[in-house]
């Protein structure tokens, strides 16, 4: 991509820098991380596509005892924005819920899941959904596919319990109807 000298790049309009920073990152991504085949365990038959979205945020953990005593990193809550072509149309957080900027919400339940392509990379859900409110682009909304992970995973022991840490990850969030 040509931008032409540190000066035009210099009088861009912020949110278009932005734009521009997200969809070169999303490129680097999926070259990176090239998308994988859908496992069988998340396959949602006889239901259709309504809309996906990029989710950036972060998986976050709290440092606490095992069943054994020893201190490690359990996972305590995600939070994401969900964005379509760069554009911020919602968010993604504890429940797990999705909200949409419409307001319409839905609250999902695991039904299946997959690995990651690498170690570093939380796994690929599907997730029923088992509560809504509100009205809007969530309407009918009956399943998601969390696919395409990057990084997320914490694991191994922690030094101080209570403690937290919040570690990044991308994904998309596939939303299906039947």
């Amino acid at each position: 991509m040509d931008f032409g000298s540190k000066m035009e790049v210099a009088n861009m309009n912020p949110r278009r820098i932005q734009l521009v920073t997200a969809v070169a990152g999303s490129i680097a991504l999926a070259e990176a991380h090239p998308a994988q085949a859908l496992p069988e365990a998340l396959r949602a038959d006889g239901e259709t596509v309504a809309f996906t979205v990029f989710a950036e945020g972060a998986q976050v953990y709290d440092c606490k005892a095992d069943p054994a005593g020893k201190l490690a990193w359990t996972f305590r809550e995600p939070i994401a924005t969900l964005m379509i072509d760069g554009t911020t149309v919602g968010r993604h957080y504890a429940g797990p819920h999705w909200e949409m900027a419409d307001g319409s919400i839905v609250r999902g339940k695991v039904s299946g899941r997959a690995p990651g392509a690498t170690t570093a990379d939380i796994a690929w859900l599907k997730l029923d959904v088992s509560a809504r409110k509100g009205q809007g682009q969530l309407d009918g909304i009956t399943t998601i596919q969390r696919i395409n992970t990057k990084g997320g995973t914490l694991e191994g022991a922690c030094s101080k319990a209570g403690s937290t840490l919040s570690v990044g990850y991308s994904t998309e969030y596939v939303f299906l109807k039947r």
